[in-house]
């Protein structure tokens, strides 16, 4: 599948890993046609069966991505409008990307913040470069609150205190403290970070993509259901995984070769 037809999206396919670089020059700010191909995109990838993970990173080395632009944000109008019972275009995008059987990966080397902030919180999992990146809501400042499921999704990863910390507080926050406050999966040195992005890329890619589509799923129904109704689902989607040819294929060639021998296990083998 060719990816060549995007204007502020740079895509490479290699060992069923999609790179996708964001280029919106000359700040990388969110804006309605950089949303219209992040759409195009994920309705085109998710049917791309030689893509099993997605990393997300910035080709300006200083910004992943600054915020969604205020031009465009200060002509919302007077009057607010009703409640809506349709998600907005950039809340709908990253939705697809959380729901995707897909894994998703936001490798963040710069400044991430505002709507690039919530970009990545909807992401199976971000890492930061410390020393570079920089996280923050700070909506508040311009008298706003986060729209783009800062408010939902902070409190689901860091509790209620943290996530009012962030969301009032307004301020930038560092590899480190992203790491501490649950923002970012890990807070890596500048030499480490593409490579350990890039080895686990791979590693997870190498999984069948079904059992990468209902491992997934099933981690998201630890938001949806109580634990009772998760623990059942739990149990249907192991089932389902068991019952992949793939994954018959593979534990019997784990059983082939004396997997659980206590050398294999304890890896002197």
């Amino acid at each position: 599948m060719s990816y060549e037809q995007y204007k502020f999206l740079k895509i490479k396919v290699k060992r069923r890993v999609a790179y996708v670089t964001i280029d919106n020059p000359p700040v990388n700010l969110i804006t309605a046609a950089l949303v219209e191909e992040l759409h195009n995109l994920t309705q085109e990838i998710v049917t791309d069966d030689n893509v099993n993970v997605i990393i997300f990173d910035s080709a300006d080395p200083d910004i992943f991505l600054a915020h969604y632009d205020v031009g465009e944000l200060n002509e919302f109008p007077d009057d607010p409008e009703p409640k809506s019972s349709e998600l907005n275009p950039f809340v709908a995008v990253c939705e697809t990307l959380r729901k995707m059987p897909k894994a998703t990966i936001a490798k963040i080397e710069g400044i991430c913040r505002g709507g690039g902030s919530e970009f990545v919180l909807a992401l199976d999992m971000r890492f930061g470069t410390i020393g570079k990146c920089v996280l923050g809501q700070p909506e508040v400042m311009i008298g706003i609150i986060p729209g783009g499921g800062g408010t939902q999704r902070l409190p689901r990863l860091m509790g209620r205190s943290r996530a009012l910390e962030v969301v009032l507080g307004g301020r930038d926050f560092s590899a480190e403290e992203a790491e501490k406050y649950g923002y970012i999966n890990r807070a890596l040195p500048p030499k480490e970070m593409t490579k350990f992005v890039n080895n686990l890329a791979v590693r997870i890619a190498s999984v069948p993509s079904k059992t990468i589509a209902i491992a997934k799923r099933a981690v998201l129904t630890a938001f949806d259901l109580p634990i009772n109704e998760g623990l059942l689902e739990e149990s249907y989607l192991f089932a389902q995984a068991a019952a992949l040819p793939e994954s018959k294929e593979r534990m019997n060639r784990y059983l082939q070769i004396d997997g659980q021998s206590r050398e294999v296990e304890t890896g002197t083998r």
